[in-house]
């Protein structure tokens, strides 16, 4: 897996709120889900029930697309990320990295999954205007 280059991996981690897009029944759909990030798998993981529209469209269709953003006007620190990825049910260990950062979330007894990446796009205008930086998972043939 080719590595991640470290401006992304910063930015990821000091955010908590993706813009999950995925396709219901051939009809578009978008859900803001919180998330935790598992480095080791470069995958976001999310919590969500089995009923909900987003769910239940990634069940039936893994492929799932995405932004985390930085709520800004300033236009010199635009900084977010566009990303592809599949999705499937989360690992005990994306379990234990989900909870760690949002212990509260245990009384709710959540479904959680893992969006794994296979690419991402970064934007960073404070790296220079328009400045992206493309990441992508190797092909394994």
């Amino acid at each position: 897996m080719d590595e991640m280059d470290e401006k992304i991996l910063k930015f990821i981690r000091k955010m908590h709120l993706l813009s999950l897009a995925v396709l219901d029944d051939g009809r578009p759909y978008c859900a803001s889900c919180f998330y935790a990030f598992d480095e080791e798998n470069l995958a976001f993981i999310v919590a969500g029930g089995e009923q909900s529209a987003h769910v239940r469209a990634f069940l039936a269709e893994p492929g799932v697309a995405g932004t985390v953003a930085l709520d800004t006007k300033v236009v010199g620190k635009i900084e977010g990320v566009q990303f592809r990825a599949l999705a499937a049910p989360a690992t005990a260990q994306q379990s234990k990295i989900y909870f760690t950062r949002f212990p509260y979330a245990l009384a709710m007894n959540p479904s959680l999954y893992a969006l794994s990446l296979g690419w991402v796009k970064f934007t960073h205008n404070a790296l220079g205007f328009g400045k992206k930086l493309i990441w992508q998972r190797e092909q394994i043939e």
